[in-house]
């Protein structure tokens, strides 16, 4: 549950975050590359967006060739729901071998800035965490964006591309390709690793619809928003169903602990 939690949470922040430019490498196991389950999600203020609701599915791919010719490719698919209030639904499922009673799981993420808490819902136990929504209205972090070409950490030569406007999944959308060159020696390498990250950005929804990265550390990895609706979404969806146990959860670092809530009627 706390796996597929943290899953949840970082696709659903795809559907509320406003668009911002793509992290530097470094945000995937021991430090390196982009997580599989993060490729959507990017750095910004956490405040929702308001008066662009859509319903869609988010599919994120991997493939990673090894040495030798294996090969290990994983998916995941998400429905993705955002009303005009900012409040954003994501349904994750769960098939295959991750999976340990070899039956579909299916958790529900629910961010709600309206009411200021985010839950966790696991359909088959009929609980709920509840979270404090934490709001940032300023910037992420007081840094204006890079120049075209600058040196990120280690010392690499970070080149970012416009790929101009071009219509993505049905959307138009504006687009940045983020090449990262890692000089010889800076972590270990022998020879430069070269890192490139494609991102499309509907300015209508404020999200990114496509994400492309390519990393000979970690593989490839692409990130789709499809079935694209603009339309107000049922606002039941953003609310915990009737019948369900809330356990809530404290914000901040020692919120490890959860204590028993009462259930809702």
């Amino acid at each position: 549950m706390k796996i597929a939690a943290k899953f949840s949470f970082l696709i659903l922040s795809a559907a509320w975050l406003p668009a911002q430019a793509p992290p530097p490498h470094g945000g995937g196991p021991g430090g390196f590359g982009p997580r599989f389950d993060t490729m959507s999600v990017g750095p910004g203020s956490k405040t929702p967006v308001l008066g662009a609701p859509y319903s869609a599915v988010q599919t994120s791919q991997m493939q990673q060739t090894l040495a030798g010719g294996n090969v290990i490719s994983r998916q995941e698919q998400s429905k993705v729901y955002r009303d005009s209030q900012g409040r954003v639904r994501v349904e994750r499922t769960r098939t295959g071998p991750a999976v340990s009673s070899g039956q579909p799981e299916t958790v529900i993420a629910i961010f709600d800035p309206v009411a200021g808490y985010s839950y966790v819902l696991n359909p088959a136990t009929m609980t709920a965490i509840k979270m404090p929504v934490q709001q940032h209205n300023g910037p992420p972090n007081g840094r204006g964006p890079h120049p075209r070409g600058h040196f990120g950490s280690d010392g690499a030569q970070v080149q970012t591309d416009s790929l101009g406007t071009q219509t993505v999944n049905g959307v138009s959308a504006t687009g940045t390709r983020r090449t990262e060159t890692i000089p010889a020696g800076a972590i270990g390498n022998q020879q430069p690793i070269q890192i490139v990250r494609e991102t499309w950005i509907s300015m209508d929804l404020k999200v990114p619809v496509m994400i492309k990265s390519s990393d000979p550390r970690f593989g490839d990895m692409v990130m789709q928003v499809t079935n694209i609706t603009q339309a107000e979404p049922d606002g039941s969806l953003f609310q915990v169903p009737s019948g369900y146990t809330i356990k809530d959860r404290p914000a901040g670092p020692h919120a490890g602990g959860m204590r028993h809530g009462a259930g809702r009627n």
